[in-house]
């Protein structure tokens, strides 16, 4: 193994600073509320007065969207809004009998209430309106608050139209760490939410952290990363291409190659910067491949694998032969991309798969946003007097092997109760101390 461009900085530790304003943002919004949310409304955001969007300012925003754009839009929705329902289709309440008497059941059961946050700094992020929303509507939670911050008077319209698309049932105009925290206190009108989702800056991502335990989340995330894997039959300028359009995100976004052939990784070092100058903003790219772009270039594809996985990226594109094979071994990734024709833009913005993906090597424990971030796992049992005589006598012997007396007792009184008279090994109850 060979790193042939190596990142120039490393990515940066938990910024203490951020930490440190985000922890005192929300205890200050704890102790004073909806004052609090204003004042930082007006600072942060540039603006003052309801942020509730009204149902008559909703839809003049709808209404200037071209319908052109609105297609788009509902394309991408239905795409994500299929593949979440294939997800909900795939999960299922169940209930077996394990003994006599012994009924064990879940049940799948959505939250109250969902937060979800949409980017509106640099980017108007219509489709992580479609990612988020739709997902928990799928989920079945009745009340979705969404929230994304104004450009000027109000959010941006295709935001606006995504997100009614998707079924927000209230929407707030404000962004950034007091967003989060009116969805999870339940301020202006909107319900607390039980788990908040959708990506944000670093003061998002800290607000979501601090708040975790609290509220759910859907994961944590940092800035957007990007891998490609490559062997021999890949074209450089597609590798160029797709690495530099990931960079866009920021300059601290990592790109990363990893591929088994030597020649693939100098064509791409070559060309990538001048795909960058070609960019609306091409130092964001530059700063982004500077300092954080990596190459390393591999002996076998097992090794690929393992390194792959190593670094666990956020999206990972395979432009290489035998797509199965990589489809079977990789493990450790947000989402795969597979083959040339599967750039990560697609599912970014259109394919249906989710775009709120685990960064910071988080791909090791879990995928991304789904429609099971939504809902709750509810476990439930029943046993009948006949399967006590079985089931209290096993708790009552492991609660004392634990020194847990109370829980064997619990189990004791039912031994006594259904089954009087006999011989139990126990005598802790007598039936008159409590007649």
């Amino acid at each position: 193994m060979e790193h042939f461009k190596q990142a120039a900085r490393e990515p940066e530790a938990d910024d203490v600073a951020v930490k440190a304003t985000v922890a005192s943002m929300l205890d200050d919004i704890r102790a004073r509320g909806e004052t609090a949310v204003a004042e930082y409304a007006e600072t942060f955001d540039g603006r003052a007065g309801d942020f509730v969007l009204s149902d008559d300012k909703r839809q003049k925003l709808i209404a200037s969207v071209p319908e052109a754009v609105k297609d788009d839009i509902r394309f991408a929705h239905d795409q994500v809004r299929r593949f979440a329902e294939a997800q909900r289709d795939s999960l299922h309440g169940f209930e077996i009998e394990t003994a006599p008497g012994v009924k064990l059941g879940q049940r799948l059961v959505p939250v109250d209430c969902a937060g979800c946050y949409v980017p509106g700094g640099r980017y108007a992020h219509a489709a992580s309106a479609i990612m988020s929303v739709t997902t928990a509507k799928v989920a079945g939670v009745p009340m979705v608050v969404a929230s994304s911050p104004p450009r000027g008077d109000a959010i941006d319209p295709a935001v606006a139209f995504a997100m009614d698309l998707a079924g927000a049932d209230r929407v707030l105009e404000m962004g950034g760490v007091h967003a989060i925290a009116t969805m999870a206190f339940g301020l202006y009108g909107c319900r607390p939410s039980d788990i908040l989702a959708g990506p944000g800056n670093a003061y998002v991502a800290e607000a979501k952290r601090l708040l975790f335990g609290e509220v759910g989340i859907d994961l944590f995330a940092g800035p957007t990363e990007s891998a490609i894997i490559a062997d021999d039959s890949a074209d450089p300028m597609t590798i160029a291409v797709d690495l530099v359009s990931q960079a866009e995100h920021g300059p601290n976004s990592p790109v990363w190659l990893f591929t088994t052939s030597r020649a693939i990784a100098e064509t791409v070092t070559r060309i990538l910067p001048d795909v960058a100058d070609d960019m609306p903003e091409p130092q964001v790219v530059h700063d982004a491949w500077r300092d954080f772009g990596e190459i390393i270039v591999c002996d076998s594809r097992e090794e690929t694998c393992a390194v792959s996985d190593r670094y666990a990226p956020e999206h990972l594109q395979v432009i290489a032969g035998d797509l199965d094979w990589w489809r079977d071994n990789l493990r450790c990734y947000g989402s795969l991309f597979l083959g040339e024709g599967s750039t990560v833009t697609h599912g970014d913005k259109c394919s249906g798969t989710n775009h709120i993906l685990p960064t910071r090597r988080a791909a090791r424990y879990t995928g991304g946003l789904n429609v099971q971030k939504f809902m709750k796992v509810l476990t439930y049992q029943q046993l009948d007097e006949a399967a006590n005589l079985t089931f209290s006598a096993a708790g009552s012997r492991i609660s004392r092997i634990e020194g847990m007396e109370g829980h064997a007792r619990a189990c004791d009184w039912r031994l006594r109760k259904y089954y009087p008279g006999q011989n139990w090994e126990f005598d802790v109850y007598e039936q008159k101390r409590y007649e």
